[in-house]
């Protein structure tokens, strides 16, 4: 992989852009912006896939695999993500050329230019804040250019080119990036320590937070009950500091929380109360609106329609979604990669599963991550599904780390019964089709490729009688 080196210089003018792994969702949806400039664009990925051929009818020079013949004459900047080994033929082909190499975060710090931004923070609950605050503003008239970490339902697409000055992006602190930008107002949903890799302590992680936030130009909006995000307030030093969530000194307090179905809760800001109801489940999407709604007072909107604008919200692709049900099975996917998510996917689910049950089908995600946390997300599991089916880690961008499986998670279970690894996916889908009942609700979490499990699972279950028992095996 490649960190970002955030002190190499941003060019002020780009006339051709060339993408090294183009087909992500971030950079697909960053190329389609670059496009929306009238930037050349061009770019590769090592596999075809739906993003690469929306870009190919736009009009972008996109190929399958990666060659140094790709990298155009004519480009005079490249843009790649963490994702890639420094042997890549494009990228050595361009620091030869002298071109400028960039990382996707300076390209969008480039298209965001001088524009009035608002960026979204945080270990969990990012992706879904962003999209309520996109998706309320425009629903109130609002055109934001934005940039989302998944696909926005209401919207369609992970990022759009507005009209308005307004920018909204989900920033990322798992590689420092979110430090490059010149955030008008900062949004931090929680501060729960991820990503030690690069951060390397506890403390570093939380001191960048405090950076983020005090560098804010307008205000910061911070969670009032996440302890983290509590010590990161208390060494805030900036002027306008805005708090939400179920402490009673929060500025924007959520309470009555009602998990049964869509969630609906009370937020009472200055005096003023207003109920609302969401149309996604789970308690942390009351508190997720809380945010959302207090960015957009910050804003200048008034509270009940900025609440009114939140409620449309329709979810993002990947968090908590639908894929199929199957033989009275509902199958679902969620992004869940940290002990944190897990649970509140988990808890949503509870709160809508009736009397089924919840089986977990866990991909952990790194093996830093496994490795540090395996004893959590075995705990969260065991405590919040009915049972799991443990599949092997999904390295991303690292090297494996001997030892560290998905079975070191499954044998982190107190009881073995609650838990079964099966590395095989094949194996997978036809266990879980063996044990699942009609009723039940399956689903898959992780940020990996585990979501492609899905049609797999879908199929046992078709070719399956109603299951049995959950059998031992860990």
């Amino acid at each position: 992989m490649i960190r970002p080196d955030l002190t190499l210089p941003i060019p002020d003018d780009i006339t051709a852009a060339h993408f090294i792994g183009i087909g992500g969702s971030g950079m697909s949806g960053l190329a389609g912006m670059f496009l929306d400039r009238g930037i050349r664009v061009s770019g590769s990925d090592r596999a075809d896939s739906a993003a690469l051929r929306a870009l190919a009818a736009r009009g972008a020079d996109v190929h399958v695999g990666h060659d140094a013949a790709n990298l155009p004459a004519d480009a005079d900047t490249v843009v790649h993500t963490g994702a890639i080994w420094p042997e890549n033929p494009e990228f050595l082909l361009a620091k030869e050329r002298g071109l400028h190499v960039i990382h996707r975060s300076q390209a969008l710090h480039w298209l965001i230019g001088g524009r009035r931004l608002v960026s979204v923070a945080g270990a969990h609950g990012k992706t879904t804040s962003t999209g309520m605050i996109v998706t309320a503003l425009r629903a109130q008239g609002a055109d934001p250019t934005f940039v989302s970490g998944g696909v926005i339902a209401d919207a369609g697409v992970s990022s759009g080119t507005g009209s308005d000055d307004l920018f909204v992006i989900e920033a990322d602190e798992s590689d420092g990036t979110f430090l490059l930008y010149d955030t008008s107002i900062a949004l931090i949903t929680n501060v729960d320590p991820d990503h030690l890799d690069h951060w390397g302590t506890r403390d570093a992680f939380y001191d960048a937070f405090v950076t983020f936030g005090n560098e804010a130009r307008e205000a910061v909006v911070i969670s009032s009950d996440d302890p983290g995000a509590q010590r990161v307030a208390a060494a805030l030093t900036h002027p306008r500091v805005v708090t939400f969530g179920e402490d009673a000194s929060a500025d924007v307090r959520v309470s009555g929380i009602d998990t049964h179905g869509p969630v609906s809760f009370t937020l009472t800001h200055a005096g003023v109360s207003v109920a609302g109801r969401l149309a996604v489940p789970g308690a942390h999407n009351a508190v997720n609106a809380a945010g959302a709604v207090a960015v957009l007072l910050t804003l200048g909107y008034e509270l009940e329609p900025a609440l009114r604008a939140v409620e449309g919200f329709g979810g993002t692709v990947r968090r908590f979604e639908l894929h199929g049900v199957q033989r009275g099975v509902s199958v679902y996917d969620d992004y869940a990669h940290h002990p944190t998510e897990v649970a509140a996917a988990l808890a949503a689910a509870r709160s809508v599963v009736g009397e089924g049950r919840i089986i977990a089908i866990q991909q952990p995600h790194t093996y830093s991550r496994t490795q540090e946390m395996y004893r959590e997300f075995a705990e969260v599991l065991e405590a919040a599904a009915d049972h799991t089916v443990m599949l092997d880690v999904y390295g991303a961008r690292e090297d494996p780390v001997p030892g560290v499986t998905g079975a070191l998670v499954s044998g982190a279970f107190a009881d073995p019964e609650h838990v079964h690894f099966v590395p095989d996916w094949q194996q997978a889908a036809d266990y879980t089709a063996s044990i699942a009942r009609p009723g039940d609700y399956v689903i898959t979490l992780g940020c990996g490729n585990v979501y492609q499990i899905i049609p797999q699972v879908l199929q046992a279950l078709a070719e399956t009688e109603t299951g049995a028992p959950a059998e031992t095996g860990a």
